[in-house]
């Protein structure tokens, strides 16, 4: 039966490395927050999980006076609109994409770009057209008749999605060549708001791409691939207002209520059993865990609805100190360190992923460790 196969997970981010105290820095000022509410912001982001995130944009390590993409002006304004935030979005995109996927082609060596067949990109913090697909064709060399696909606008998901298209093309022909590339720059949409909402939503995400191929066989040489064996999609209709994500005129809006983490614990274990129920694994027979890092809380309560240890979701929360939530391509960073430290003696070991986003949508995978 055909299969297919994930490696060669390459990433890129930012020049901008900022740690949390300074971001919180910039919202206190940019928010005119007083002493009080200064320091209730900066708890929040002490207790975040996150030491350091990166972004496209200087500002959140400058003070007023420096600003290179919002105004030097008290309250920021005129608050930059959706078409600044979009320029800005066409102008780093394709850059941060690149550099991820040559990092992931460095890792597969007998690998041409001439050679890859399908190519999906995906984003939820920008878009344009012609769009970022046709611009990596031209900036890669990838063939013109590469067949494109876009999933935009799903959220922290999205990547699933991906590889399920992926999976498909690579079970549909055994010879296809599949190149993932999600890419997402959510400090664009910084939200000026009070809201508790937006104060978390701005305390988490950052920028970040990472790079992916899906392949009809496993990797060649002594790199660990991962085998795509099964997917599942849940939903919780009542988290449907708790995690949203809206269009206005200043930007891409995020809803991240604290209600989430009760949501996704409440689900997590019946979508973990749907998942495993048509396949021979038992939950007990997995120690191996990608999860997406929506927050330190979210890890926390699948760790409990799953009886997890912690040091199960070490590389979750790994991804989570040194980028924050980089939205659709977190998932790719968590599975990237997971593959890096695999060895032979991991051979055939199940890995169970999730990743969770607007809908409440909750998305699980099950892989399995591979060597050619």
């Amino acid at each position: 039966m055909p299969s297919s196969y994930l490696g060669a997970i390459g990433t890129a981010n930012p020049a901008h490395r900022l740690a949390q105290p300074q971001i919180a820095d910039f919202m206190a000022g940019a928010l005119a927050f007083g002493a009080d509410d200064s320091r209730r912001l900066r708890a929040l982001y002490r207790v975040s999980g996150i030491a350091h995130r990166y972004s496209v944009l200087p500002d959140y390590g400058q003070a007023n006076g420096d600003y290179t993409f919002f105004p030097n002006t008290p309250g920021l304004e005129p608050f930059p609109g959706i078409g600044q935030r979009m320029g800005a979005y066409r102008q780093h995109a394709l850059p941060l994409s690149v550099a991820a996927v040559h990092d992931c082609l460095r890792q597969a060596p007998g690998i041409a770009p001439a050679s890859l067949t399908h190519l999906i990109t995906v984003s939820c913090t920008g878009m344009y057209a012609p769009g970022l697909d046709i611009e990596l064709v031209q900036a890669l060399g990838l063939p013109a008749s590469i067949r494109r696909t876009c999933v935009n606008f799903m959220g922290c998901y999205a990547a699933v999605n991906a590889l399920k298209l992926a999976d498909a093309f690579c079970r549909a022909d055994a010879r296809a060549r599949v190149l993932i590339v999600c890419t997402e720059l959510c400090t664009l949409h910084f939200q000026k708001s009070a809201e508790d909402d937006h104060l978390v939503s701005n305390a988490l995400f950052g920028d970040g791409s990472a790079a992916c191929l899906v392949l009809g066989r496993p990797l060649p040489g002594p790199a660990p691939s991962l085998a795509l064996r099964a997917f599942h999609c849940g939903l919780e209709p009542d988290g449907h207002d708790d995690m949203a994500w809206h269009i206005n005129d200043f930007g891409f809006e995020m809803t991240l209520s604290s209600y989430v983490p009760r949501l996704i614990q409440r689900g997590i274990r019946n979508l973990t059993d749907e998942l495993l129920a048509r396949l021979p694994v038992r939950l007990e027979d997995i120690h191996a865990f990608a999860i997406h890092p929506g927050g330190r809380k979210i890890l926390e309560t699948i760790e409990q609805a799953l009886g997890m240890r912690k040091d199960d979701n070490r590389f979750a929360y790994q991804v989570l100190r040194d980028y924050g939530n980089m939205s659709s391509a977190t998932v790719l960073f968590v599975l990237r360190d997971l593959l890096a430290s695999l060895t032979p003696a991991d051979a055939d070991a199940p890995v169970l992923s999730f990743a969770f986003g607007p809908g409440l949508t909750l998305e699980a995978m099950l892989l399995e460790v591979c060597f050619a």
